[in-house]
């Protein structure tokens, strides 16, 4: 820098010194609006935009990816470019090489003069760095596996409906679809076995939710009962275990109070006066929690499953007989009444449903209102006919 260059910035200096700028108001007003500007923007990130919601962190879960918040993903990223055996030069020789240029480019760039156009080494060094990072962080989102998307309960009401949802897959075939327990029908190396009620007030009086998660979990294998939790070879997350106590507890002990709709959330509707009813509302609870129990893939049910609206109209040894709208004589009809169906030589081929206790009236006459009403699948199916019965009366 010459003489004449020292002149004019000493010139700047004195000039904007002489002005000067006042603290108060002048820069505090500045900040605050400025802090105002960034409060506005997280409330709306938070409003609109949110954080991805996951279910608790759970060792068990082999399936999980993890990955940093969004400002450490090009070191991510760039991890995977470190051979394993040197993983230590990736995590902290370069890292802090980097750190330390960051450092020396005061020094390595001493042009006096300001502005980025003289200051190219600079600018080119930290070009590259801002690049390589936004690069990196792209290149992580692309190419990173997502975790497989289910549903996290973390509210009562969602609680509630998994909850329900697992203990009818679970548990309805040993257990009962109301925890009543009884003699066991049609469970493998379980037939004939008497389960004591886990509804009573026995059970849930004196069971913590950490002792009724921890048997759910490992299981009791003196007394029949298989493991659940990923960790012991089930099928269950830590959240899914949660879930199923939440339901239990909030179902079955009667110190347990929920808000009403969260109560209600995993509940069978009741059918209405001249409601007619859907597969979309009411049957598919009534079978999540009578029927999805036995009548899914690995049991033994004549193939007959019923975890879709398709797959109870066409699935099973019987298909032809099973279902038909608006006859009751088919035969889940009859089986869920108590009956049994026999084949032409006398072998019964078709047992009652549920085998060791028969649901409710009440659900057996949703059922069959189903069913005369040409079995709709979704509600809005069921309003369409229920508006035309309304007409006609």
């Amino acid at each position: 820098m010459n003489e004449e260059q020292k002149q004019k910035y000493k010139q700047k200096y004195d000039q904007a010194k002489q002005n000067g700028v006042k603290f108060w108001p002048d820069i505090i007003y500045k900040d605050l609006l400025v802090s105002f500007a960034f409060f506005i923007l997280l409330i709306g990130l938070a409003a609109f935009v949110g954080v991805a919601i996951e279910p608790k962190a759970d060792p068990s879960d082999s399936t999980y990816v993890p990955r940093p918040e969004w400002y450490f993903l090009f070191l991510f990223e760039f991890l995977k470019f470190v051979p394993g055996k040197i993983e230590w030069m990736g995590t902290f020789v370069l890292p802090v090489i980097g750190v330390l240029v960051l450092f020396a480019l005061p020094f390595l760039d001493r042009n006096p003069l300001r502005h980025w156009k003289n200051r190219l080494t600079g600018v080119s060094i930290m070009g590259v760095v801002v690049l390589g990072m936004v690069g990196l962080t792209i290149r992580s989102v692309i190419t990173t596996p997502k975790n497989e998307e289910g549903f996290v309960a973390n509210t009562p009401a969602g609680k509630m409906i998994l909850g329900g949802e697992l203990y009818g897959i679970y548990c309805v075939e040993c257990h009962g679809p109301d925890g009543e327990g009884g003699v066991i029908a049609g469970v493998e190396g379980m037939e004939g076995v008497e389960l004591k009620p886990i509804s009573s007030r026995d059970e849930m009086y004196t069971r913590s939710d950490e002792t009724l998660g921890a048997i759910i979990e490992y299981g009791q294998q003196d007394l029949g009962m298989p493991p659940f939790g990923l960790a012991y070879g089930g099928e269950l997350k830590k959240s899914e275990l949660d879930a199923m106590v939440f339901f239990m507890r909030y179902t079955w002990d009667d110190r347990a109070e929920l808000p009403a709709d969260a109560a209600s959330a995993g509940a069978i509707p009741n059918l209405a006066e001249n409601e007619i009813p859907s597969y979309e509302v009411h049957i598919s609870k009534i079978i999540q929690r009578y029927c999805i129990s036995c009548h899914r893939p690995g049991k033994e049910n004549n193939n007959y499953l019923m975890g879709t609206y398709q797959e109870i109209l066409t699935t099973g040894d019987n298909a032809a007989n099973n279902l038909l709208a608006g006859d009751m004589t088919s035969y889940l009809i009859q089986a869920i009444n108590g009956e049994s169906i026999f084949d032409e030589s006398g072998e019964e081929i078709i047992q009652q449903m549920p085998p060791t206790k028969l649901m409710k009236e009440e659900y057996i006459s949703i059922f069959e209102n189903w069913v005369l009403n040409g079995m709709p699948e979704t509600a809005a199916d069921a309003e369409v006919l229920t508006v035309e019965v309304t007409a006609e009366e």
